[in-house]
């Protein structure tokens, strides 16, 4: 945990710090380098964006509404929803889908005739956690995601697109940064535990984000924002803790009580194959005769 008495920039794992350097108008330039890093060569370079409505109702009265961290469009009509996920979800993937669907929506014409083109849609998540089970390599960190046919694999349909960055897989050094998309995520892992600006991020954007960074420029009013955020955040961090060690320690426990099962198993089969009787092996294991016949069943 950060020590707070030397804290010197906002932790972007919170929602006052994603939301003050991405999701501001002041800040749009440095929402423009991390995505360009991001789709490196992978989309037409975006130059500008227009923030929209991060709030979103469903169609009816009572239906559930979606709020983004962060959500644009650039000049060719392309909406980004960029999201920051603090900790893993039983059903992160789909609400991560779900909330595609508002941007899809919400292109449709109304009121006139509509031949359905649809501009892209990206959805980018920043995870400050682990796909579960492995789901992908410990050296794999960023994940492209579109709709692909099963058969051949090719993508049958390129405007519905997800992009997730598994961010405490990335683990290099500052010596160790390449590219612009290496800076970018070096400085998301890392930035709110830095104390100085590091040498490899001399970039003219990486001064701007450290300056906007930097709590001792901050009000009054921001500064106590920004700690009711960051309180949030570790309260938050903390549950999922405590929740994951009492999960861990439930494993290990049953692990251990299905290895004295297997065990015993194996013990009682073992006698029962040298011709001992179940009462003699309920005796010599230290068992009920009941307990040796489930045993064998």
């Amino acid at each position: 945990m950060t020590d707070d008495t030397r804290e010197r920039y906002i932790n972007p794992y919170t929602d006052f710090g994603f939301k003050k350097l991405f999701g501001t108008e002041m800040n749009k330039d440095l929402l423009i380098s991390f995505l360009n890093a991001l789709f490196n060569g992978r989309k037409q370079e975006i130059s500008d964006v227009q923030y929209l409505n991060a709030e979103h109702l469903g169609d009816g009265y009572g239906d559930r509404r979606a709020v983004f961290d962060v959500y644009c469009m650039a000049k060719d009509g392309s909406r980004f929803i960029v999201e920051m996920q603090k900790a893993e979800q039983e059903y992160f993937k789909d609400r991560s889908i779900y909330y595609s669907t508002f941007a899809i929506r919400e292109q449709a014409v109304k009121g006139r005739e509509w031949d359905y083109h649809l501009d892209d849609v990206y959805t980018v998540g920043v995870l400050n956690f682990e796909f579960p089970h492995g789901e992908y390599p410990a050296d794999s960190y960023c994940h492209e995601i579109k709709l692909k046919d099963v058969e051949d694999n090719h993508v049958f349909y390129d405007k519905l697109t997800f992009l997730y960055l598994e961010m405490p897989k990335f683990t290099k050094t500052e010596d160790e940064l390449e590219t612009m998309f290496d800076k970018w995520m070096f400085v998301l892992r890392n930035l709110g535990r830095l104390l100085e600006r590091p040498k490899a991020l001399q970039d003219r954007i990486f001064q701007k984000l450290f300056e906007q960074a930097e709590i001792a420029r901050y009000s009054e009013s921001e500064r106590r924002q920004y700690e009711e955020s960051k309180k949030v955040f570790w309260d938050n961090y903390s549950v999922m803790k405590t929740a994951r060690d009492k999960g861990v320690r439930e494993g290990l426990a049953k692990g251990r009580a299905e290895g004295v099962l297997k065990e015993k198993t194996e013990t009682v089969r073992r006698l029962q194959a040298m011709g001992l009787t179940i009462e003699q092996i309920a005796q010599g294991v230290g068992i009920s005769v009941d307990e040796v016949k489930k045993l064998l069943q």
